[in-house]
C-alpha cells in the first residue's frame, strides 16, 4: 500500500550509483508519484543533462527534473538553508508529501518542504558505495554502477591500422589479456569491426547476382560510410554498458574518415561528425612494416599500406588524439600495447571536486 502522495528524492548523483537507485526504487514503492531532483553545481565535470538522462534510463517511471546549485552546503547556517530551499522549490513547486534521503540532514529537509521524512538505509549497509567513492575509484566500485554511467565512464581503446597489419589479432589478445585479470576485469569486451561485416554482405549480394564476383568487384559509394561509422558507434556503446572499465574496440568511427578516403577519395562530413560524437580515449596504431599480407578474400591494395599507415598517423597526429603506434613480432606489441592501457588506466578518471558542505 501506498503511504505517500507525491514522494521527493533530491542529490548530486555524481554519479549515480547503486545506493542512489535503491533510494529511487524505495520511495517509488511508497508513492503514488515521484519526483527526483537532480542538483549539480557548475563546478563539477559531470553535465547536468547527462545525470539526468541517466536517472531517467535507470527509472522510466520517474519525473526526473535537473536544476544548477551553486551554493555551498552549511548545514549550521539558515540563510544557506534557504538560498538552497528557493532553488529547490524553484525546480519542483509542487507540494512535497515526503521526503526520502540516506543523509543525515534528511529531517531537515523534509522539514523545510512540509513533508515527512523517509531514511531509507542511511548507514549504507545494502550498498556500501557514495559518490566520493565512485569518483576516487570507478573500477572498484563498478558494480555498483548502472549500464548508462558504465557506458560513460569506460576507457575505450581502438586499435586501427592498415589492411592486415594485425589489427584485429591484438585487440582479441587484448581483451584476452584484462579478462585474464579477473574480477570486474572478467567482463572487459572487445567490438569487432561492423566495416568488415558490411563489406561481407556487399560481396554476398554481389555474389548473389553474378556467382563468380570477387572482391574487387565490389564497389563502395560515399553513403556507405556514415552507416558504417553510426553503427560501428552503436555497438561500441553496447558494449561499454555492459563490460569492464575498458572496452577494445577493433577500429572505430575515426578510423573509417581514414577508409573513406582510401576506398572513395576527400572527406565525408557525416563520418567525421560520427568520429567526433563519441569520446575514446586511446588509438595503438599497428605498423605494417614486418607484417605478411594475407589475402583472405575481403582485401587488396597491399602496395597502399605505407600510405594508410602514414594517414593514420597523420590523422591521429592532426586531431590531437591520444595514440601509441606498436611494432614488431606478435608478443612485443602486445607487451607495447598492455603497457600503453595501464598506463592510460592509471591516470584515473579526473571528477572535479564538488563544492564544499559544512556539517
Amino acid at each position: 500500500m501506498r503511504r505517500h502522495g507525491h514522494g521527493l528524492v533530491l542529490g548530486k548523483f555524481y554519479p549515480p550509483h547503486a545506493g542512489h537507485h535503491h533510494l529511487v526504487r524505495t520511495a517509488q514503492d511508497r508513492c503514488e508519484r515521484l519526483t527526483v531532483l537532480v542538483c549539480a553545481a557548475s563546478v563539477e565535470s559531470v553535465p547536468l543533462a547527462d545525470r539526468v538522462a541517466w536517472m531517467r534510463q535507470a527509472h522510466p517511471g520517474v519525473r526526473v527534473v535537473g536544476t544548477v546549485d551553486d551554493i555551498p552546503m552549511d548545514l549550521t547556517d539558515a540563510a544557506v538553508w534557504d538560498a538552497h530551499m528557493r532553488v529547490f522549490t524553484a525546480a519542483v513547486p509542487e507540494r512535497v508529501d515526503a521526503v526520502f534521503t540516506s543523509e543525515s540532514y534528511g529531517d531537515e529537509l523534509a522539514r523545510r518542504f512540509g513533508a515527512e521524512s523517509v531514511l531509507v538505509d542511511r548507514d549504507r549497509t545494502l550498498f556500501p558505495v557514495s559518490g566520493t567513492a565512485v569518483r576516487a575509484d570507478p573500477a572498484r566500485c563498478w558494480d555498483y554502477l548502472e549500464p548508462p554511467v558504465r557506458g560513460a565512464l569506460a576507457r575505450r581503446v581502438v586499435v586501427l591500422g592498415a589492411e592486415s597489419t594485425g589489427t584485429t589479432t591484438l585487440a582479441r589478445a587484448l581483451t584476452d589479456h584484462y579478462r585474464g585479470r579477473g574480477g570486474v576485469w572478467a567482463g572487459t569486451r572487445y567490438v569487432a569491426e561492423y566495416g568488415r561485416e558490411f563489406s561481407e554482405a556487399k560481396l554476398a549480394a554481389l555474389r548473389s547476382r553474378w556467382p563468380d564476383a570477387r572482391w574487387e568487384d565490389v564497389t563502395f559509394t560515399t553513403d556507405d560510410f556514415p552507416r558504417i561509422a553510426e553503427t560501428q558507434n552503436a555497438r561500441e556503446e553496447a558494449a561499454a554498458r555492459t563490460g569492464s572499465p575498458v572496452l577494445f574496440c577493433d577500429t572505430d568511427a575515426f578510423a573509417t574518415t581514414v577508409w573513406h578516403e582510401r576506398y572513395v577519395g576527400g572527406r565525408n562530413p557525416l563520418v567525421e561528425k560520427a568520429a567526433d560524437r563519441v569520446t575514446h580515449h586511446l588509438w595503438l596504431l599497428t605498423d605494417h612494416e614486418g607484417v605478411p599480407f594475407e589475402d583472405d578474400g575481403l582485401r587488396d591494395g597491399e602496395e597502399l599500406r605505407p600510405w594508410m599507415t602514414d594517414r593514420f598517423r597523420a590523422e591521429l597526429t592532426r586531431t590531437g588524439r591520444r595514440y601509441v603506434e606498436v611494432t614488431g613480432a606478435r608478443e612485443e606489441r602486445l607487451r607495447t600495447a598492455v603497457a600503453a592501457v595501464d598506463a592510460l588506466l592509471a591516470t584515473g578518471w579526473h571528477f572535479t571536486a564538488p563544492l564544499p558542505e559544512h556539517r
